[in-house]
């Protein structure tokens, strides 16, 4: 199940810049001229805070464990911690754990694995200096220039889907980037978890709403792969987010969602959402004592379902506006936040999960520098799998169209920040500069001429024209260049394709499914 850092499937493999093997031919599918690649981070992560100062939190986080505990809204899950030796009382939903008892079973969770897409070149590498961007995931909204905001729907959601398929920075779909509240929730999620298997081969996300969801989503990428039973129960292949119901308690469909997931060797991103003022602490330091509990005892939980079972450190601690209540995102807390959930996870040799997030409610300044808040602290604190990237606006309200584009153009300059500086005998460039020579300028020298196509990263939003040259193109803004992107992106989509043989086994499968009448609901 894992392998060393820098060996998985298509990740790492790619030399800065270049085009080989898969990679080139996954930029060629899409038109999109940034190659497919998956980042590294070459040095070390920023950490804020002292050893001490993280001992103190994790010593903390094991008291909250041992003396207040945990609720579990799950009789199974409860029977289950109770035989793996936590303490437990008939009729409680109480369960406490010793702290011998966490650290022994957080020792079996994988540093590092592989996650299996559909198309090999996709599949990615989890933990290490790997870095996963993943598209916006469960906007109730969508919005675009065009049309406004509106409620979710089939068409915005496969519209969104094609664009993270169509952008070779986006690594995989991050759960349904917009709810399509227009498909019956009863047959939704097959409907979407299909479209996302067969409008994308790249990796996607299954939401853990109870237990007959996550059966048909590990069938659905079981036959989209091809791959048996056995096959999938050894290639984690499907990613959950487990939530935990702050503070301090995990409910029946999340604990399932671990129980079904972990048993078959998929991959479980277990994320409390801590936001200090509201359901944690007001203080940084207690919000993030809190997060670490409840992460630990879910995390420890997978183990007991499964020992060696993949999961991730996932941290998602923010501060609300404490004059409205409402959430706050890419603030100086959701930085230090990201960056000592970074240092929690290595603490414990663990991937781990962060997220790209702003608070705006329209596509302006607020958005960029939330949004380049949000990211700064999540990759500069370790981040490998970046929830969110592309498209969130509204603290996870919507999933703008526009804010998709400008996402996509952040993300990619952060992948070319990672990249390492070459310094060797040709960068160092002394025959140039005895080209050149004093007062002269670099425009001509063969050393510029040979390399200005692909010496600089291009932006997609940014206009470098002087003012006269902007306003005789129409002074255009970067929300209409970004508007013009994505149905650009549309236009150009081409669905990818599959085996004929597993295309056929899946549309039975999720007609089958549909004609039972897929998972009952109360409406």
């Amino acid at each position: 199940m894992t392998e060393p850092s820098g060996q998985q499937g298509g990740a790492g493999r790619e030399r800065r810049g270049g085009r080989s093997g898969h990679a080139g031919r996954a930029a060629e599918a899409t038109g999109d001229p940034f190659p497919y690649r998956q980042p590294r981070r070459r040095f070390p992560p920023v950490e804020i805070v002292s050893a001490d100062e993280i001992e103190a939190i994790h010593q903390a986080s094991l008291t909250i464990l041992e003396e207040i505990g945990m609720d579990f809204l799950d009789a199974e899950a409860v029977a289950l911690v109770g035989r793996a030796g936590a303490a437990t009382k008939p009729g409680s939903q109480r369960v406490r754990f010793d702290r011998n008892l966490i650290l022994e079973r957080i020792k079996t969770a994988p540093a590092t694995f592989t996650l299996h897409a559909r198309n090999p070149a996709h599949t990615l590498g989890f933990g290490g200096d790997q870095v996963i961007f993943a598209q916006v995931g469960s906007a109730p909204n969508c919005s675009d220039m065009d049309r406004g905001r509106r409620p979710g729907n089939q068409e915005d959601f496969r519209n969104l889907v094609k664009l993270a398929q169509s952008f070779n920075i986006i690594h995989m779909t991050g759960g349904y980037p917009v709810e399509p509240v227009d498909l019956h929730a009863s047959i939704r999620h097959l409907d979407c978890l299909a479209d996302l298997a067969k409008l994308t081969d790249k990796a996607f996300h299954a939401y853990s709403l109870g237990r007959q969801r996550n059966r048909d989503a590990l069938e659905i990428v079981r036959l989209a792969r091809g791959v048996s039973a056995e096959q999938l129960d050894r290639e984690p292949s499907l990613i959950t987010v487990i939530n935990s119901s702050s503070p301090l308690r995990l409910d029946a469909p999340m604990l399932q969602g671990i129980m079904e997931m972990s048993a078959r060797g998929q991959v479980v991103i277990m994320t409390p959402f801590t936001l200090a003022g509201a359901m944690a602490p007001v203080t940084v330091a207690g919000a993030l004592t809190q997060q670490n509990a409840e992460a630990l005892a879910g995390i420890a939980f997978t183990q007991m379902v499964r020992p060696g079972a993949p999961v991730v450190y996932g941290g998602f601690t923010s501060n609300v506006d404490m004059k409205s209540g409402a959430p706050a995102f890419g603030t100086p807390e959701y930085m230090k936040s990201a960056m000592i959930g970074g240092q929690l996870a290595r603490r414990y040799g663990l991937p781990y999960r962060t997220s790209n997030t702003c608070a705006a409610n329209t596509v302006d300044a607020q958005a960029a520098y939330e949004s380049v808040f949000s990211l700064w602290g999540a990759v500069m604190g370790g981040g490998n799998f970046i929830l969110h990237s592309a498209g969130w606006m509204e603290g996870g309200l919507t999933a703008s169209f526009e804010k998709t584009i400008v996402d996509v153009d952040l993300l990619q300059m952060v992948s070319q920040f990672l990249d390492p500086l070459e310094v060797s005998e040709e960068t160092l460039a002394l025959d140039a500069i005895r080209e050149v020579g004093p007062g002269g300028h670099y425009f001509g020298a063969v050393h510029t001429q040979s390399r200005f196509k692909t010496a600089f990263y291009s932006p997609l939003i940014s206009d470098w024209r002087n003012f006269e040259s902007w306003k005789l193109a129409g002074s255009p803004t970067a929300m209409e260049k970004a508007n013009r992107l994505w149905k650009e992106a549309l236009a150009r989509y081409q669905c990818p394709a599959m085996d004929p043989a597993a295309e056929e086994a899946l549309d039975a499968f999720v007609a089958r499914r549909k004609e039972e009448g897929g998972v009952k609901t109360d409406f």
